[in-house]
């Protein structure tokens, strides 16, 4: 089964996050998982693919205006509807509007007809409500290491809720 991990990414910390989404998706039997940047997306994977977390860097406790923009007018394109979907947000202060990003990006995929997942809260430590948010205060890359296991957990979690719903 494929999933996708979509992201847009200023630092480079978004992608990131996302590559590690997708190693823990990686890990459960039977899931492709790759992540893309809005700007290079493999269109027929994502179409194909069961699952689509999106993910996003805070910006004034927004998505990006890129990420916005891409979910508009490619979304609709690339078939969202019926399929599982997440968010994630990294952000540059422990405060820095990291839920409502995801938030915002849940939104958007329950509007476009996504089944939404949070992140397992149920699931025990690391209990992610939302989805994930990685913390980067961008003086020190290593920083962000810290969150690494909430990112992998996500993804072996929503792999797993994806196999189970489409396996």
């Amino acid at each position: 089964m494929k999933l996708s991990v979509i992201y847009d990414s200023r630092t480079g910390n978004t992608k990131q996050c996302a590559e590690w989404i997708c190693e823990g998706m990686n890990r459960i039997e039977g899931i492709e998982a790759k992540a893309f940047s809005t700007k290079d997306v493999d269109a027929d994977f994502v179409k194909a693919s069961k699952g689509i977390v999106l993910g996003s860097p805070s910006y004034y406790a927004l998505m990006t205006a890129e990420m916005r923009t891409w979910l508009l007018e490619e979304a609709p394109k690339l078939e969202f509807g019926g399929k599982l979907g997440g968010a994630f947000a990294t952000v540059q202060f422990t405060h820095g509007g990291g839920d409502l990003v995801i938030q915002s990006l849940l939104t958007n995929l329950i509007t476009i007809g996504m089944l939404c997942y949070s992140g397992g809260g149920a699931c025990g430590d690391p209990c992610i409500h939302l989805g994930p948010v990685g913390v980067n205060h961008n003086k020190e890359k290593a920083y962000l290491e810290d969150f690494r296991d909430n990112f992998e957990v996500y993804g072996e979690r929503f792999a797993r809720k994806a196999a189970e719903l489409f396996g």
